[in-house]
């Protein structure tokens, strides 16, 4: 009887001891008081919780793993989770060489480096941006990588000063730059030196800076808004800008160009210009091997969307011929593009005269160089002498050739003459021959000429007169006379 009493009392237990962990749902090791968020909690100041451990072809053997799952990979010595359709290892291992930068006072070393004016950065660390970081001092990239990985969110901020100087470049990626009251680039590098800005804002500054003396500078999608003044780009050797966008609540100048470079390459992006805004600013003439500025779009109300060359462009236009231009909102300037028009420009009643002594070739000069021309609509074409168009291009290319004339003949009834084009004085385009015969000497011919061309560097044309049947000493007179490549 004893004994069935002591078996009852233990079941009794049991079914007290499940209905309490029904009603609990909750197990606590090491603990009487298991915390409420919790299935499980295991206590210990001395000990710890081993998982399944196991080798990767047993892991992997696995059937249907649950997500979550945890186990711990003895053959790689790491711990693995199961994540909806694979594992996924959970690593420990950190970067080298970074700083997590949350507050300015993240940057005491890099201050002390700087000997207390500046933070000198190491460059061989990434630094990262996490914040508002509003700085004191100035920063010496010193080639180092200073990124963000939110760009309206991370932000570098300085109240006067500059925020970027010295002679070094780095890389500034996925941040916002704002120096209210001072300049964001006070940068004077080396010709060894690249500094690279790209997925930035630069944003309410008194001005954006100056950068010099780089071997490159790259840019690429970088947004400027509500900032005083712009940027001055001094020489470099390779400035390479992609993407860029200046707001209309920009002001002043956004971009100057100055001294050297050897290939300037801006494409894509915006300038939006109102007010007295410039987009661009080269009038100080500067040296450039090779520039394309291509699909920036320039729009809005100011009258000047670029300070253009005072020398070396063309009348109508902004840039020398180092420059090829394709912009929406700016005249076209390239090559391909290049052409200009003669004109006689005496009086049309009574023209010039050209006497004909004998049957060889002659420019139309006019008797005393009479023949006086104009040269307009010229873009990479100049005329140095009266009947000539010369071509001041970099790019050997071939033109189209159009020319016409009103000419009459004083005597020589029955004479024929033929005009046409020559290049540089000496290479007759035969293919541009036109004829006129004197039938009286009352009637004005009008003779029309085209023809196509290959024109190297200041290669030049001009238009040419030969009498074919005749003798003796005649004249023609020219009343309207002009000549048009493109």
């Amino acid at each position: 009887m004893k004994k069935f009493n002591s078996t009852l009392v233990i079941i009794n237990c049991l079914v007290l001891m499940l209905i309490s962990f029904n009603a609990f749902a909750q197990v606590g090791i090491g603990t009487l008081s298991p915390d409420a968020s919790s299935m499980l909690d295991v206590s210990s100041t001395s000990k710890g919780m081993l998982t399944p451990r196991m080798t990767s072809a047993q892991r992997l053997a696995i059937s249907s793993p649950a997500n979550g799952l945890l186990v711990y990979d003895t053959t790689e010595s790491v711990f693995y989770f199961y994540n909806s359709s694979q594992w996924e290892k959970i690593d420990s291992t950190t970067r080298n060489n970074f700083k997590l930068v949350k507050t300015v006072a993240d940057l005491s070393d890099e201050l002390t480096s700087g000997g207390g004016t500046t933070y000198l950065l190491d460059e061989n660390t990434l630094y990262q941006i996490n914040g508002t970081i509003n700085l004191a001092y100035p920063i010496d990239l010193n080639n180092a990588v200073v990124l963000g990985l939110d760009t309206y969110e991370d932000v570098l901020v300085k109240a006067g000063g500059s925020m970027f100087s010295g002679t070094t470049g780095g890389l500034i990626k996925n941040v916002t730059l704002a120096a209210p009251g001072g300049s964001v680039f006070s940068l004077n590098g080396t010709t060894s030196d690249n500094l690279i800005l790209r997925d930035a804002v630069i944003a309410n500054s008194n001005a954006v800076g100056s950068i010099s003396g780089f071997n490159m500078v790259f840019m690429s999608v970088v947004q400027f808004a509500n900032n005083t003044t712009g940027i001055t780009f001094t020489d470099i050797t390779e400035l390479l800008m992609s993407n860029t966008g200046w707001q209309s609540n920009n002001s002043g100048v956004y971009e100057t160009y100055t001294g050297s470079f050897n290939f300037i390459q801006k494409q894509g992006g915006f300038m939006l210009l109102d007010g007295s805004a410039v987009g661009i600013d080269v009038s100080s003439n500067p040296t450039v091997s090779d520039a394309v500025l291509s699909g920036v779009s320039f729009s809005g109300t100011s009258t000047q969307y670029v300070d253009g060359y005072t020398t070396g462009s063309y009348a109508g236009y902004n840039f020398n011929n180092s420059w090829n231009v394709n912009c929406p909102g700016i005249p076209v300037e390239s090559d391909v593009v290049s052409g200009g028009n003669i004109y006689y420009d005496g009086a049309i009643t009574t023209g010039f005269v050209q006497t004909i002594t004998n049957n060889s070739a002659l420019n139309l000069s006019g008797n005393s160089n009479s023949n006086s021309t104009t040269l307009v609509n010229a873009l990479r074409t100049m005329s140095t002498q009266d009947n000539r168009i010369t071509y001041t291009g970099k790019k050997t290319r071939t033109f189209q050739v159009n020319a016409a004339l009103s000419i009459r003949g004083n005597s020589g009834v029955g004479d024929y003459y033929a005009f046409f084009i020559r290049k540089n004085g000496t290479d007759t385009l035969t293919e541009t021959n036109t004829l006129m015969r004197v039938n009286n000497t009352s009637d004005i011919s009008s003779n029309a000429i085209s023809g196509t061309v290959e024109l190297a560097p200041n290669d030049y044309i001009e238009i040419w007169g030969q009498r074919l049947i005749g003798s003796g000493s005649t004249s023609i007179t020219v009343f309207s006379l002009n000549l048009s490549i493109k």
